[in-house]
């Protein structure tokens, strides 16, 4: 994926939500890589970001570009080791917040949907029954507009675009989705309209659960 005048916002510079014993978490803004691409221009992340503060720092999990909200960030290999293992055995509580076009069909609902990349158009991945992995996500409708509606996401598996492919499932795309909304959608928003609220983790060295939070930004 080539980034075409890639040019992430600049304040707050890193905005820290937490650090405690080799555990940080910031709140990401919208336009900011998780991690440096490939192309020397595109060195600017959050990874990048937490290494002027903190040298150690190592990334644990991704957020996409567009969306904002909290990730994590571990300062010494162990503790990104123990929380890379509360990942993989899907232990991690994540909460999203989304504004969608439509109405969804129900109140609250799960999509079980398998995924993989549509290789041809990537980096856009698409629901295959046959060929996708297992895909999980609990939606609840928190508020209900005319033309859009405000819901929560407690995604349970962690494959690329996964909220954003499971809204377009349900033909409520999420608003300013450049890569699944349809034009109305797209236009109703400056940003995609996607955000990391809520996370909870068990701190590997404090061993007890912590939950953290972000403001919803629009």
């Amino acid at each position: 994926m080539t980034l075409l005048k890639y040019e992430p916002p600049q304040q707050p510079f890193l905005e820290v939500l937490y650090q405690q014993h080799g555990v940080v978490a910031v709140n990401k803004p919208p336009g900011l890589l998780s991690v440096p691409g490939k192309d020397p221009a595109h060195k600017d992340s959050i990874w990048w970001r937490a290494t002027r503060v903190w040298p150690e720092a190592r990334i644990v999990h991704r957020l996409d570009m567009a969306t904002s909200g909290v990730i994590l960030l571990a300062l010494d290999k162990p503790t990104q080791a123990a929380l890379n293992k509360q990942f993989e055995l899907r232990q991690v509580s994540k909460e999203y917040r989304a504004r969608v076009w439509g109405k969804l069909p129900a109140q609250q609902g799960v999509v079980d949907l398998p995924m993989r990349c549509d290789w041809p158009n990537r980096p856009r991945q698409m629901v295959d029954l046959q060929a996708g992995k297992a895909a999980q996500t609990r939606y609840q409708v928190l508020n209900q507009e005319q033309d859009f509606t405000d819901v929560a996401l407690f995604p349970h598996t962690g494959r690329s675009h996964q909220l954003r492919v499971h809204m377009l499932a349900l033909n409520t795309p999420i608003l300013g989705d450049k890569f699944y909304a349809h034009q109305q959608a797209f236009a109703a928003a400056d940003r995609l309209l996607l955000h990391a609220y809520k996370i909870c983790f068990r701190h590997p060295t404090l061993d007890e659960d912590v939950t953290l939070s972000a403001e919803l930004p629009f």
